[in-house]
């Protein structure tokens, strides 16, 4: 892991990465297992990563979700690794976001320090760096076909996913939008209720229909126009189940809807109609994958950005988005390679967002570009069953409610609101019983470890913002 600290100007030096991602990856396969990159007949690897927004960690079946049906999420899980300690980089959506897309820490670059970014002109103003390699700009330069499929909500405005990669978009820019209408850029920048602009590419589109379904349509449009000998990385971004409140069947509160951010509505039933048409949804696609007979060499992601919300279930972990206690932070891991991984299997190996490209890169048989070297760690070795699960010392801030965290094995060093805490992961999932008397070597060794790290990472602007549900919900504190 990478501890140097990232400066920005070095992002402006063009890099040959065909030239760095020739050769073999370092992944570590089973034996009798296909060579990285190449599934069972032979053909490359294609990748499918599916990221839904604010799910928590029990929102589903395979995870203990009461009240709700997710039979295509587990059948997924069922023939693949459930992760059951999996992370999110931060507590909310861009912060995460930066860190899936180039793989090391968030806090090294600008826009990673926003919480989320706030407004369509900070995402104009805060661009990833020029020459920054990407998840998807390092597969599109081993000859890939890339396409982003959802949200966006990062950096750089219409041109953000063309910048970082991505052949083709279909989506929206900012951080949430009706799951129903279809404004003009004219409509949407006069009303905020009325959502965003849905884009494919650069052309403003208005297609009828809910939101979730029309993404799993075009992530498989984008899956069959790829040719059969050729290679994908479909990343489908879902808005699910992200306010507003709206299922498939509330088109008509849609149209009355007077703030995107709908506090002041929503229940359980609502929520559950919507990981449930995002199940479905996923549901479609595999079967695409199926239909199309490339399920067997693509390998498949679903995860969240970060914890969940208000409607969330994260038993038995406490707190939600915005807060670093383990609700706020562990999200569902699910990865699915039939031709790698086998099925059926539960890992209780630590892994955060920031592992995604390092990860997917090693499954490919491809390398990271050695001038910003990830963060992350590649874990397929572990996936496959090829190395066993080891402990990671992983770090975390949010600037609401001044949070900072260390996971370091089994431990956990946790500041938030002006309190802190020392925890025995293995020993107590929810974080009540607080160890640092009993501990006060650990207590301090994770503490003055996160202000290395910390110092190492970029400061926090005095305007830059940063979201809390402190205040906002009636059990936060």
């Amino acid at each position: 892991m990478s501890t140097g600290v990232d400066i920005e100007t070095r992002g402006s030096g063009a890099v040959d990465r065909r030239s760095v991602l020739a050769g073999a990856g370092a992944a570590v396969l089973a034996a009798g297992s296909p060579g990285p990159g190449q599934a069972a007949g032979g053909r490359r690897l294609s990748i499918l990563f599916i990221l839904a927004d604010d799910l928590g960690f029990a929102d589903l079946g395979c995870y203990g979700r009461r009240g709700l049906a997710t039979p295509n999420i587990d059948r997924l899980a069922a023939q693949g690794v459930r992760l059951t300690q999996a992370y999110a980089n931060s507590a909310v959506c861009s912060a995460s976001r930066t860190a899936i897309i180039t793989g090391r820490y968030q806090d090294r670059i600008a826009v990673g320090l926003e919480q989320p970014i706030a407004s369509d002109e900070d995402g104009e103003r805060l661009r990833l760096p020029e020459g920054r390699p990407t998840l998807p700009s390092l597969f599109k330069a081993a000859g890939y076909h890339t396409s982003l499929v959802g949200k966006w909500h990062l950096a750089g405005g219409r041109a953000g996913p063309a910048k970082a990669g991505y052949d083709y978009f279909f989506g929206f820019h900012p951080g949430a939008t009706d799951y129903f209408r279809r404004p003009t850029e004219k409509e949407a920048a006069a009303a905020d209720y009325a959502g965003a602009p849905l884009f494919e590419n650069d052309t403003v589109i208005q297609p009828k229909g809910y939101l979730t379904d029309l993404l799993a349509a075009a992530a498989i449009r984008r899956i069959e126009a790829t040719p059969p000998t050729e290679s994908f990385l479909v990343s489908l971004h879902f808005n699910a189940p992200h306010w507003p409140w709206e299922g498939p069947g509330d088109e008509a509160k849609s149209a009355k809807l007077k703030s995107l951010r709908d506090s002041d509505s929503g229940n359980e039933a609502v929520f559950g109609a919507m990981v449930e048409a995002m199940d479905s949804a996923v549901g479609a696609v595999l079967a695409a994958l199926d239909r199309l007979g490339r399920a067997e060499d693509t390998l498949v992601v679903f995860t969240s950005d970060n914890g969940g919300e208000r409607f969330s279930d994260t038993w038995p972990l406490t707190g939600m988005k915005g807060e670093l206690l383990e609700g706020g932070i562990r999200v569902p891991g699910i990865v699915r390679w039939p031709a790698g991984i086998k099925a059926g299997r539960t890992s209780g190996q630590v892994l955060i967002g920031m592992d995604w490209m390092a990860t997917l890169l090693g499954a490919a048989g491809l390398r990271p570009d050695p001038t910003y070297p990830p963060d992350g760690e590649d874990l397929i070795p572990v996936m496959t069953g090829a190395s066993p699960p080891h402990p990671r010392k992983l770090f975390w801030r949010y600037k609401a409610s001044e949070q900072s965290a260390v996971r370091s094995g089994d431990w956990k060093y946790l500041k938030i609101a002006g309190h802190e805490y020392l925890f025995n992961l293995a020993q107590d999932e929810r974080e009540r019983a607080d160890r640092q008397a009993a501990e006060p070597a650990i207590f301090h060794r994770l503490r003055a470890e996160y202000d290395v790290w910390n110092a190492q990472m970029l400061p926090y602007p005095v305007a830059s913002f940063s979201e809390t549900p402190k205040g906002r919900l009636a059990d936060r504190y």
